[in-house]
């Protein structure tokens, strides 16, 4: 029973966000047409470039778009931004730490409750519409379509501490929350194969950043998804990654977490 409780009030945390989200008037939708626009403008340069080019380092045609498609679906897990940062910049820690709630829980179930509207509004029609865009939106088979939520999970989690450390490093060098955000995004969008196939990338410059925590945020879950990788070492490397950054993350986070005060805290 005090289980359920305790997971109770991460799911009215998630759902807050959620609802709250679609209260802020209805320029969001604006965000969600652009995105789609943006998937269909993808999927067009892909076919251009393809169409009369060998398979991408032995991606087909059909399995760059499936690969794009549901990077677009998954975007914001596959990114798995908390938002601490601003939180850190503003000051709100300091309400966030004395909240009954572990603090990577509560900005778990604030991530997730983000991620609600843009599933509805955006992911779920994007799926639908995929035949209309002329693409197979199903997974490679059934192992990878079983083995994607695990490895989608685990990127999550990835994500997740890598927001944590270089919310750590912001406050240990004092970098401004812009600083962070251009420095996460830039590395996030370039090295997680989340917007590219990093098989895709010349001088074979994907097979090193492969081996990389960014990669297995992205591009190990759509590889597994799309069939164009091995499972075995791919979530074997995201587990590693997992258990090494979390390590990491929670080490410079108690000792940082005196100069928090900086920040308002």
């Amino acid at each position: 029973m005090i289980k359920t409780l305790g997971l109770a009030k991460y799911a009215k945390t998630a759902a807050m966000v959620a609802t709250g989200a679609a209260g802020d008037g209805p320029l969001f939708l604006l965000d969600y047409l652009l995105r789609f626009l943006r998937v269909a403008l993808l999927l067009t340069v892909w076919r251009t470039i393809l169409a009369t080019s060998a398979p991408a380092a032995g991606l087909s045609l059909d399995a760059v778009l499936t690969y794009t498609l549901v990077a677009a679906v998954f975007a914001d897990p596959l990114a798995a931004r908390t938002g601490l940062e601003e939180a850190l910049w503003n000051g709100s820690i300091t309400t966030r730490l004395l909240q009954p709630m572990a603090l990577v829980g509560h900005y778990a179930a604030e991530m997730t409750g983000g991620w609600l509207l843009g599933f509805t509004l955006f992911s779920l029609p994007l799926l639908l519409a995929a035949p209309l865009l002329g693409v197979n939106p199903l997974p490679a088979n059934v192992g990878a379509g079983l083995l994607f939520p695990v490895s989608l999970a685990l990127g999550v989690s990835v994500g997740m501490a890598v927001d944590f450390i270089f919310c750590a490093l912001m406050v240990t060098f004092g970098w401004s929350v812009w600083e962070v955000e251009r420095w996460r995004s830039a590395l996030s969008t370039v090295l997680s194969g989340a917007l590219l196939p990093l098989s895709v990338l010349p001088w074979g410059l994907g097979d090193v950043l492969a081996w990389l925590p960014f990669a297995a945020m992205a591009w190990a879950p759509l590889s597994i998804y799309t069939g164009t990788g091995d499972p075995r070492p791919l979530l074997a490397l995201q587990a590693f990654w997992a258990v090494a950054l979390w390590t990491g993350a929670q080490r410079l986070w108690q000792a940082s977490r005196q100069k928090v005060v900086v920040y308002g805290g």
